[in-house]
């Protein structure tokens, strides 16, 4: 057997119940409290922005192509959307799905108020199952086989304006020359609580009534959404859709589009790496402090034992054996709290939130185990590390005063 990691066991046996005993306690809880407080922030910013992100790609897809205008307007210029990436979107191995949409500025009346709202256009490609999530009410409406359709999907949000429900009917006013009106059957009703973005001003629609509106062709839309199989590798779908994309047409990442919810997103994921950066300085300064108190605890043994002939190496392993037991026990407990507030918070919802400044209902937890092990693996190895540190002074004991020492 290992005579340092002997030692060390019986050590452990030896201090139940000392001063010794209670150091250890300390060290180990610290630990815990460390990775568990690790563990909880980190699946808690990965929910943060898987929720926020999908919700967004749900609604706008990854990638925009419109027609290149200077016009800040809400209205796209119209194009042929038949281009080469929305009738073979095979070509391009990492895209998903392309659909057309457009968008037209109007307004609802309803008996006690006049709401302003973007009626945005979709057609038969448009991803339904991507968007039923954000639906809290109805379904989404039906496209007839030739027209367009007269109904709606609502956000939870302008349905309460106007006090609407599913099956109701909305007069819809459209800005133009001259102004026209459709009335208009509520079928859904969806939330995103991304007010400031989309539920907020946006009703969804049938794209066929704004080409009517417009006296487009059917082949004609403000725009294109494309979503991409890779989120990691957005950018790159972004850069080969640019480079054979015609020069009339601009490509955009939704992130940029709506880029202060994504910087919002980021400085989030900064925070949660400071806090990390803090509970690591935390946890490995208390491990040094409790093995220096390990050491003065065992002078006298530490004499002994330099005077029997044992060398610095192994008894300095002993005190690191010690160490790594209590990062064990620490990263067991930590691993059990973390995981279970958080798997606590996913089942039973406990923490909730605001919607309108946080864009959820309830703190999400999203399941990330790659980081999980990550961060057990960080904290083990910077805290045995750190562990060589205060057991260097063993070096500098004098066997004959150890011996003494009281």
């Amino acid at each position: 057997m290992n005579l340092s990691y002997f030692l060390a066991k019986r050590i452990s046996r030896g201090q139940k119940g000392a001063f010794a005993s209670t150091i250890h306690t300390i060290a180990v809880a610290t630990l815990s409290i460390g990775l568990a407080a690790s563990i909880v922030s980190f699946l808690i910013m990965e929910g943060f922005q898987t929720t926020v992100k999908n919700r967004i790609y749900s609604f706008s897809a990854n990638i925009l192509i419109t027609k290149l205008s200077l016009n800040n307007s809400m209205e796209e210029q119209p194009f042929d959307f038949n281009i080469a990436l929305y009738k073979h979107p095979e070509e391009y191995e990492l895209v998903q799905h392309v659909q057309e949409y457009s968008h037209k500025a109007g307004l609802i009346k309803s008996p006690d108020d006049v709401l302003g709202i973007v009626f945005k256009g979709v057609g038969k490609s448009f991803d339904q199952e991507a968007f039923k999530a954000n639906l809290i009410e109805g379904e989404f409406f039906h496209f007839p086989d030739s027209g367009y359709s007269r109904e709606v999907v609502l956000s939870r949000v302008i349905a309460d304006k106007i006090n609407a429900k599913r099956g109701d009917e909305i007069m819809v006013h459209f800005f133009q020359e001259p102004p026209r009106f459709r009335k208009l059957k509520v079928s859904g009703i969806y939330e995103t609580n991304l007010s400031d973005y989309f539920d907020g001003k946006i009703i969804i629609g049938d794209l066929a009534l704004i080409q009517r509106l417009n006296d487009w062709p059917d082949t004609v839309a403000g725009g294109l959404e494309v979503y991409v199989k890779d989120l990691d590798r957005v950018d790159e779908v972004y850069h080969e859709i640019g480079e054979r994309m015609d020069y009339d047409l601009f490509v955009e990442k939704v992130s940029d589009k709506f880029v202060q919810v994504f910087e919002w997103l980021g400085l989030v994921s900064r925070q949660v790496k400071i806090l990390l950066g803090v509970i690591l300085i935390v946890v490995c300064t208390n491990m040094i402090s409790v093995i220096l108190i390990l050491v003065m605890d065992r002078t006298q043994m530490i004499g002994l034992l330099k005077a029997m002939g044992a060398r610095d190496g192994l008894i300095r392993s002993v005190f690191v054996y010690q160490g790594i037991n209590m990062i064990a026990k620490g990263l067991f407990f930590g691993n059990v709290i973390g995981l279970g507030l958080c798997y606590l918070q996913d089942t039973f919802k406990v923490i909730k939130l605001n919607p309108h400044d946080y864009y959820m209902s309830y703190v999400p937890i999203g399941w990330d185990w790659v980081m999980v092990m990550v961060l057990n693996l960080l904290l083990f190895s910077l805290v045995s590390i750190v562990l060589l540190l205060p057991t260097a002074i063993v070096s500098r004991i004098n066997p004959i005063k150890a011996i003494r020492f009281d």
